[in-house]
């Protein structure tokens, strides 16, 4: 039998970043550029790894939302978080939710790789090189979450953790 562990017995995340963009190019670029400065402010300067990694995923993750997941006058929403709070520790959580439920990519069939000739169709594959793990997730009550997660303290990608008191 599998322990449950209900989200209050969970530990508080220790860093949490949300923020609410127009689902344009525009929104998709400034989602990035907050994604740098946010990483920085936890310890993970421009240049580092782990900001390099997650600043990849957040471009292609937003700009699939302002291209395929936008629902006239929606925003999409970028949240980013830092473990132990999600159930393995040592994570960071990069998601990014629309409010369309169409244009839904599944993690379990393999990525389409485009032909050198297709100027698009390389985001998923480029979050799929960075994260540990992605997914698609049901929003409440409208759309979708797109999800990816980096494993801090495993593989040569991701080595480094936030520094202390950040």
């Amino acid at each position: 039998m599998t322990a449950h562990i209900a989200p209050t017995e969970l530990p508080a995340p220790t860093h949490t970043f949300t923020q609410l963009f127009g689902a344009t190019p525009r929104g998709a670029r400034v989602a990035r550029l907050m994604t740098v400065r946010q990483l920085a402010l936890w310890g993970w300067p421009h240049g580092h790894e782990v900001s390099e990694a997650v600043t990849a995923i957040v471009a292609e993750l937003a700009a699939n939302a302002a291209t395929h997941g936008r629902a006239g006058g929606h925003a999409f929403q970028l949240r980013l978080v830092v473990g132990p709070g999600l159930l393995q520790p040592d994570v960071l959580r990069v998601e990014v939710a629309d409010a369309c439920g169409g244009a839904r990519p599944d993690p379990s069939e393999p990525v389409r790789v485009p032909g050198p000739e297709e100027e698009s169709g390389r985001g998923l594959l480029l979050v799929e090189t960075f994260a540990a793990r992605w997914g698609v997730t049901d929003r409440l009550y409208c759309g979708k979450t797109v999800w990816a997660e980096l494993d801090l303290t495993a593989g040569p990608a991701n080595p480094a953790r936030p520094a202390a008191g950040r």
